[in-house]
This record gives C-alpha cells, sequence and structure tokens, in this order.
C-alpha cells in the first residue's frame, strides 16, 4: 500500500493517509475494461433482440423506497447523511427503482433494460466478484400477460445470455414462491414467521442442513417437528417434470391454495421452456428461496462450479474475520444471475395501489468477470487499444504530415494513432504499433511524400517487403479496404472462444 502525505489548504500541518480505494471496491485497468465493455455490449445487443428499450435512474433513492423490501439483507444498503431535509439511500438493486419508475409514470407494460451501478454495505470477496460497488445487467417485463410467458422468456434470455458470454458449464436453479409458501404453510409455520423462515432456508446454498436446521429451530423460534417436515422438501431437486411428479402425488401439498398454483404454474412452464430448448439447463430445486421479500412467483438462479464455497475453510479464521475483511478465501462466487415475478412490487408505490405484474432477470457482471479473469489463460490476447492503423515516418519527422494523414483516416472512422514525437527512429515506432497491436502501418518517406503518396504495410505477417505505395488521396479508402479483408477477432470473441475450448 502506497503511504501520501498531504497538506490541506486550511492546516498548516502534514497529514499522512494511505493512497487505496474504499473497502469492497476497486479501479479497472484498461484491458479488464476491454473484456468488461465486451460483456456489457454483448448484453445490451442480448436485452435489445428481445425488445427491451434502457432507462436510467438515479443512485440513490429515498429511504422509504428502499426500506422493507430487501428482508434481513435491508441490512447492507448504505444511508446517506441528510441533504436538505430528505433521507436517501444509495440503490441496492436495480429492481426497486424500476418498480419506483413504472408506478410513477403510469406504465402499464414495458420491456426494460438497465445496466448501473448498485451499492450495498456486504462482507468483500475481491477475487470471487463480491463487492460493495459493481454493476448489474438488468432485463424486466412489466404488464399482464398470460402464465409463464414472459417468466420462461427471462430464463431463456438467461440461459443464452450466459452462454454467449462463454459460460456453458452453469445449472440455472428454479422454484416458485407460491409452493415455498405451501410447504411452510402445511409444515406449520406461522404467517408472520414465513418470510424469517424464508431467509434461513436461503442460505442452504452455503450451509448443510444441519445448520440450517439448526438457525430455524434456535434463532427464528421454530419447532423441531416443524424443521424436520420442512427439510423433507427443500431436499428435493431435479427436472421440473420430475420434481412436479413427486408434488403431484402429495395430497397434503395440492391441498393448500398457494402451493396448488404453483405446482399448475411449473407444469406450464415446463412446456414452454422446452420450445426455447433450455430443458437441460434447468433444476427445480425446493431449497432455492431468494431472500427478497418482493418475490411472488417463480424464482431462480445461474449457479456454476466456482459458486459454492471452498472445501476445506479454516472456520476459525473464517470467525475470527472483521466485517470488512476479504473474505474471498472463505466464500465462493456465488449466482452469477438471478431473477423472479414480483407482481407486488409496483403496487407498493402506487397511489392506487394498481398491481402490475413485473418479471425479470439480473446478470452480476463483476462475478461473470472474476470467473472469465480466472479462466483466461492468455491475458495478453486481451488488446487494451483498439487502434488498427499506425502512422510511422523515416528520416525526416514529418510530424505535421502524419497528422493531417492521421485526420484523413479518422474522418473514414479507422482506430489510428502516431507517435507523439517531432522525431522517432523506426525501431521505436514499430515497437509502439506492436505494442498497439496495429495490423496496418501508413509509412511516410522523403521520397514518398515528395510525390505525394504513402506507403501502406500490412503488420505480423513475417513478410519483408516495403508496402503498397498509394497515392495520399487515397490512402482513407484503400486502408480501410484493407483492414476489411484482415480477419479480426474482436477481444471477447477470442475470450470467449478461450473459455468454451
Amino acid at each position: 500500500m502506497l503511504r501520501r502525505f498531504i497538506r490541506t489548504m486550511s492546516e498548516s500541518k502534514v497529514k499522512e493517509f494511505t493512497l487505496k480505494t474504499p473497502k469492497g471496491t476497486k479501479d479497472w485497468a484498461d484491458k479488464d475494461m476491454v473484456i468488461r465493455e465486451g460483456i456489457f455490449s454483448y448484453l445490451s445487443t442480448l436485452f435489445k433482440k428481445h425488445g427491451g428499450v434502457t432507462i436510467d435512474t438515479p443512485v440513490f433513492e429515498l429511504r422509504e423506497i428502499l426500506s422493507g423490501k430487501y428482508g434481513e439483507d435491508s441490512k447492507l444498503i448504505y444511508n446517506l447523511e441528510d441533504q436538505g431535509g430528505e433521507l436517501t439511500s444509495l440503490r441496492y438493486d436495480l429492481t426497486v427503482p424500476f418498480a419506483r419508475f413504472v408506478a410513477m409514470n403510469g406504465i402499464s407494460s414495458i420491456k426494460r433494460y438497465h445496466i448501473a451501478k448498485v451499492y450495498r454495505r456486504d462482507q468483500p470477496a475481491m477475487t470471487k466478484g463480491r463487492m460493495r460497488e459493481f454493476y448489474q445487467c438488468d432485463f424486466d417485463v412489466a404488464g399482464a400477460y398470460d402464465t409463464m410467458v414472459p417468466d420462461s422468456e427471462m430464463l431463456e434470455i438467461l440461459c443464452s445470455g450466459l452462454q454467449g458470454l462463454g459460460i456453458t458449464d452453469f445449472k440455472v436453479k428454479l422454484n416458485h414462491r407460491k409452493i415455498l409458501d405451501g410447504i411452510f404453510e402445511v409444515c406449520g409455520v406461522k404467517e408472520e414467521d414465513v418470510r424469517k423462515v424464508s431467509s434461513a432456508v436461503d442460505k442452504l446454498d452455503k450451509s448443510p442442513w444441519e445448520a440450517v436446521r439448526k438457525e430455524m429451530v434456535e434463532e427464528k423460534n421454530q419447532q423441531e417437528e416443524v424443521a424436520d417436515r420442512i427439510g423433507e422438501y427443500v431436499k428435493l431437486s431435479g427436472s421440473i417434470n420430475e420434481v412436479l411428479e413427486t408434488l403431484q402425488k402429495d395430497e397434503v401439498l395440492l391441498a393448500n391454495e398457494s402451493a396448488s398454483q404453483g405446482i399448475k404454474d411449473m407444469a406450464i412452464l415446463s412446456d414452454y421452456v422446452e420450445a426455447f430448448g433450455i430443458s437441460k439447463y434447468l433444476s427445480f430445486d425446493l431449497s432455492l428461496a431468494r431472500g427478497l421479500d418482493y418475490y411472488t412467483g417463480l424464482i431462480y438462479e445461474a449457479v456454476t462450479a466456482q459458486s459454492a464455497p471452498p472445501t476445506a475453510i479454516d472456520s476459525k479464521k473464517k470467525k475470527s474475520l472483521k466485517e470488512d475483511d476479504d473474505a474471498s478465501d472463505y466464500v465462493g462466487v456465488g449466482s452469477i444471475a438471478a431473477g423472479g415475478r414480483y407482481d407486488n412490487l409496483v403496487g407498493m408505490f402506487s397511489t392506487s395501489k394498481k398491481s402490475i405484474p413485473c418479471v425479470g432477470v439480473s446478470f452480476g457482471v463483476e462475478r461473470i468477470f472474476s470467473i472469465v479473469r480466472q479462466r483466461l489463460v492468455q491475458d495478453q490476447q486481451v488488446r487494451a487499444a483498439h487502434t488498427n492503423v499506425f502512422i510511422m515516418a523515416f528520416g525526416n519527422g514529418f510530424l505535421v504530415e502524419r497528422m493531417a494523414i492521421a485526420k484523413r483516416l479518422w474522418d473514414a472512422g479507422i482506430e489510428t494513432e502516431y507517435l507523439y514525437k517531432n522525431k522517432s527512429n523506426p525501431r521505436r515506432q514499430f515497437e509502439a504499433a506492436e505494442k498497439l497491436g496495429c495490423s496496418i502501418a501508413v509509412i511516410l518517406g522523403k521520397d514518398e511524400v515528395a510525390q505525394g503518396k504513402v506507403r501502406v504495410k500490412t503488420l505480423n505477417t513475417g513478410a519483408n517487403d516495403d508496402g503498397e505505395l498509394i497515392e495520399l488521396d487515397n490512402v482513407a479508402p484503400y486502408v480501410k479496404e484493407k483492414l476489411e479483408g484482415i480477419v479480426r477477432v474482436s477481444d471477447i470473441s477470442r475470450l470467449i472462444g478461450n473459455l468454451t475450448n
């Protein structure tokens, strides 16, 4: 860590401070940004294919907008100091602001996508993509439609999105809040305890059943027989049809109105995901709870092998961690995308209490990025710059001429650079072009300038030639045509190729 000294304007003495980013945040360097921008670009294109329009909302909301929406995770919200009589908080996700936006603008139907930062005062695990400031890429559909039609499309977007980013070893866990609520009811959980018990069940992906059962009994005040009955249900998982077959034989559960409706929904969903060809990625898992309070129907999350915590963990060291300590050695990546149906959230913000059904999916960019980074074998394959052409001069520096040619190429939409020196030896110029990964060099020499011409040379071919002599007026169209003939794999495509090999 770097230590710096600073003298403030109001104080004469020098203060020492540590030059670093706040815990749970980080700077992103050039090559990382190429990967991240590639992820954003791919997902934006995917969302547009499904009819999405984009919006933006403030990074902070009135505190009452966010309160009571996130269950036990509400403690992770960043509250801001009172500014001008308004209590505000940094947004925890993009879903609640979207619901507020829909209600405030009287929208009855919309397909929207939103890519933006959110903030959570969670324990950071930086190398696993668990951060306090991070991007979410959300796609949501608001409006009244036939049962499970938009829900199934959310699952298709989730699967296509991960496949398109080169992540193919994933599994999407599904459940239905109505089934889960029905299970709790038939097992003897009181209505006021449902969300508390649900938050305990939600930890089954990180903790064994014995630990979750103990929490239910000792912390959530449930009777042991209630916890044991719940345990019989939440251990069920398999394909949608496999789990449905078991649930449809359970007369006690079918007699529960909530569970019965959820089971019917899942039977409909089974046909739709078959139509989309994504059934092989899905697992109907009754342990999935999704701790957020606003979910009302289908819920889902995508996991990979990296999602689970390490098998060998020093429990004493883990317990000794402070709230702000990095927990990368003790946790997994977690879910890399998730979502669900939330039919009542918009109504909470509407003066008429009119409910607009909604369903959505959210991609966790930092967690996806962490997987991509771990799997990327040859980091040097990612080009930080997009420059395709480098302008060189031999002999006389010809700086003004290089500038004029650069302007021609820029105006033609060609990514171009030249060395910011009046004169430079050829070796340094070729090294600069190689470092940028340029495909073409435009070369000026004394004879070429006198003739009103330049030489255009293709780089990285191994050929020992001087390039083609081209009229100055034709340099932009010639270079453009030359670039079109060069097969260049985009950085994100190369990255995906590495991941899927």
